[in-house]
């Protein structure tokens, strides 16, 4: 164990968050997205879910300031009354690590999946929340 690192941040998911580079992406996807099926570097995290995923890797993942969104969101299929609050907390948490380069783009299902097979990789999370899956976009650390 290291000081200062949450506990939930596995050794196998800080090695890929260093591994990545500016402009690597990676997915951090509900319990019912087929991880299995599209990741290049699969991380279970199967007890966890989004959202404490999410606040963890924030504290030393830097977004990326040269696009547009360097935060995606899958789309709710039209037509699908699904009510989508986690997109909130979402907002929350990435505005409180990223006070200025927190925009978010919507991704339609099956392009979300696309992105996704190109992504670094996939943390499988046990997220019941539905349309609760999440690309980050790797930035530059400048200190």
């Amino acid at each position: 164990m290291l000081k200062g690192i949450p506990s939930i941040l596995s050794p196998e998911l800080l090695k890929v968050l260093m591994e990545m580079g500016h402009g690597d992406e990676i997915v951090i996807s509900d319990g019912n997205f087929p991880a299995a099926n599209y990741a290049q570097r699969l991380i279970r995290c199967d007890g966890h879910n989004v959202p404490e995923l999410l606040d963890a890797i924030l504290k030393f993942f830097p977004l990326d300031a040269y696009v547009d969104a360097p935060v995606a969101l899958m789309q709710v299929v039209p037509g699908d009354k699904v009510e989508t609050p986690i997109w909130d907390v979402y907002k929350q948490i990435v505005t409180k690590h990223e006070a200025v380069n927190n925009k978010f783009e919507h991704i339609e299902r099956f392009a979300f999946y696309e992105r996704a097979k190109k992504a670094y990789a996939i943390v499988a999370t046990g997220e019941k929340a539905l349309y609760a899956n999440i690309i980050l976009k790797k930035g530059v650390v400048v200190e």
